[in-house]
């Protein structure tokens, strides 16, 4: 694929990646129980490792929005994250959906993936992401939860028509949501009055990768804005296990294009200048913890 020299003064995008494994990406949750997680092949670690290296091979960084669970049971992960440079940001302990949880249990699970992500990193975790981009006009509370836990930014809204997920009125660059609090939505172009996706996910590994450069570069040069980009651990990963019983749409949104996800992704860290999340849209650094949080929290959510 042809590309252009990047300047120095190109603009500094962020790269985000989701960490959960791929037995608990939301649309097998009717096919693969919670109960079942512990029993399944687990390949996060070894994803992200090659992950990590890629960015290293190009020099970039990013923010990797972290289960709790994960976290938990791989902590030498996390911390090789932090320690390649990177930000450790939250993705909730148990991968639910804001949209399916009370406003209590909503609150107990960010500040629980909080507390086990900064215990185990020795960070301030600054960020949060809700699974599936599930925050959306029907949970109001969401953001003030978020604000309450102590985060200071969050990346949970695409502003896209999706059967999913998706809110196609909401601003489309980073804005004000609370007095604490602002949302960096993933990034869309706006043309035909209607928002394209352009921050990544299955829509980067669907389309020509060609496609993807063409909308991120339009980007920046009509509205002048860093991009956010996302993608999952899973989706480099072509020698996954097959989910036997999943209905077709879901087999091919999942699967489509697996054995050509990384090698597009070299072509986008070699395309435009990426970052962390914090470094484009908060501009500090991350701040040491002088004792454990762990001992603050108690239980767990259900």
């Amino acid at each position: 694929m042809a590309s252009e020299p990047r300047t120095s003064g190109a603009i500094v995008n962020a790269l985000t990646i989701d960490v959960e494994d791929y037995f608990q990406v939301s649309a097998f949750a009717p096919y693969i129980a919670r109960s079942d997680w512990e029993a399944r092949d687990c390949r996060v670690e070894r994803n992200v490792d090659r992950i990590l290296l890629m960015l290293d091979e190009h020099d970039a960084r990013a923010t990797f929005f972290t289960l709790g669970w994960i976290a938990e049971r791989y902590p030498r992960l996390v911390r090789r994250i932090v320690d390649s440079g990177h930000e450790l940001a939250s993705h909730g302990y148990g991968h639910r959906r804001a949209t399916e949880q009370s406003e209590d249990a909503f609150h107990a699970d960010i500040q629980l993936a909080k507390v086990v992500l900064e215990d185990t990193a020795g960070v301030e975790v600054k960020g949060y992401r809700a699974p599936s981009f599930s925050i959306g006009a029907t949970i109001p509370w969401a953001f003030d939860c978020i604000e309450r836990a102590g985060y200071r930014y969050s990346s949970s809204i695409y502003p896209i028509r999706h059967d999913h997920y998706g809110m196609p009125d909401a601003p489309r660059f980073t804005h004000q949501v609370r007095e604490r609090l602002i949302e960096v939505p993933v990034t869309t172009m706006r043309l035909f009055d209607r928002n394209w996706p352009a921050g990544g996910g299955g829509y980067f590994r669907l389309m020509p990768y060609a496609m993807s450069r063409w909308l991120l570069r339009r980007v920046h040069s009509i509205d002048g804005q860093p991009a956010i980009f996302y993608f999952h651990p899973w989706e480099i990963d072509d020698e996954q296990p097959r989910i036997p019983g999943v209905d077709a749409k879901t087999r091919f949104r999942h699967y489509l294009n697996l054995e050509r996800t990384e090698r597009r992704l070299r072509q986008l860290l070699l395309d435009f200048e990426w970052g962390r999340v914090d470094d484009v849209f908060l501009r500090d650094e991350p701040t040491p913890l002088r004792a454990s949080a762990l001992d603050a929290v108690r239980s767990r959510p259900a």
